[in-house]
């Protein structure tokens, strides 16, 4: 090591001991100071909120809205649906309970996911698989023994679609599952795909769809697994169209789901009066056997009203 070298290393030495600024090169800015080192990428995405998204922080579990609206979306039609009243500590079942009214797909035929292909269990919460206001969910029909085609055919409303998916018992559709009933067996599982076939029909408004059901011998008193029946899932939606071939089958707007719930009841909730207005009128009307409409209603606000009620109530004192 040559001595001019040995002298240079001992001034570098002493200028870092002092605090000094290393020598500029030719062309650096006088005026500039030492800058810090930039944090990278991944240290910039952590002070970010874990996503390098900036307003990422509004989805943080501490600041989720104690209710809040979510999207879900049926994968097989593309179609969109609303669901308010959401909230963190909701169950993927009682979102499925929703569901079945909001989107007309029975209980037990949903499959739920949230960004991946990974199946959502109803026991778990939402705040569990992070799901956020506004986010999307989708939700799928189980394909096994044929179900979506039938529940497809019966979105559309098409009753020659319908009739070639075993909604009845001189059917010649055949799946892996129901290839070898026969007996009581057979007709329970036709029943069943005819009473499913009803009901998206009802939901959907599918007047000609439920007509045809209906008469085909579509059962409208049986129930889904949450304890419906199509006339619920009618009132839901508030598809007065519907009401009549249902009332005139047998339906009942008395029928309590598994909640408790009437058709009557769940108009109410929804905020469907006219429906709940049609429906008691036409309900009454087959009851007693009149045809004229405005007699029921006069019949019904006549009970109801307040001149009624004082003279039963003045009787009663008297």
């Amino acid at each position: 090591m040559t001595r001019g070298m040995t002298r240079a290393m001992r001034r570098a030495v002493d200028m870092a001991r002092a605090g000094a600024r290393p020598p500029k090169k030719h062309g650096d800015d006088p005026k500039a100071g030492a800058r810090p080192a930039q944090p990278s990428s991944r240290a910039r995405a952590r002070i970010k909120g874990h996503t390098g998204d900036p307003l990422a922080s509004t989805a943080s579990p501490d600041l989720t809205p104690d209710v809040y609206v979510l999207r879900v979306r049926l994968e097989e039609t593309g179609e969109l649906f609303r669901v308010a009243n959401c909230r963190s500590d909701m169950t993927v079942r009682e979102l499925k309970e929703e569901l079945d009214l909001m989107v007309g797909i029975p209980f037990n035929l949903q499959r739920l996911h949230f960004l991946d292909q990974g199946i959502l269990m109803d026991d778990a919460t939402l705040k569990f698989y992070d799901v956020i206001p506004g986010a999307i969910i989708s939700l799928c029909i189980w394909h096994y023994d044929g179900w979506t085609e039938l529940v497809l055919a019966a979105v559309e409303g098409d009753p020659s679609k319908m009739s070639c998916l075993g909604i009845s018992e001189d059917t010649f559709y055949r799946t892996a599952n129901s290839q070898h009933f026969k007996g009581e067996q057979w007709r329970q599982w036709t029943a069943q795909r005819a009473f499913v076939a009803l009901y998206v029909s009802a939901h959907r408004g599918h007047v000609d769809a439920v007509q045809y059901l209906l008469e085909l011998g579509a059962n409208c008193l049986a129930k889904s697994p949450l304890g419906r029946t199509p006339l619920h899932v009618a009132a839901a939606m508030g598809r007065t169209e519907c009401i009549q071939p249902l009332l005139e089958h047998g339906a009942s707007i008395h029928d309590r789901d598994l909640k408790s719930e009437t058709p009557v009841t769940i108009a109410r909730r929804l905020k469907r009066g006219n429906f709940e207005r049609k429906m008691f009128i036409l309900y009454w009307m087959i009851k007693s056997g009149t045809r004229d409409p405005d007699l029921v209603s006069r019949d019904a606000s006549e009970k109801h009203s307040p001149g009624v009620m004082a003279r039963k109530t003045s009787v009663l004192i008297s």
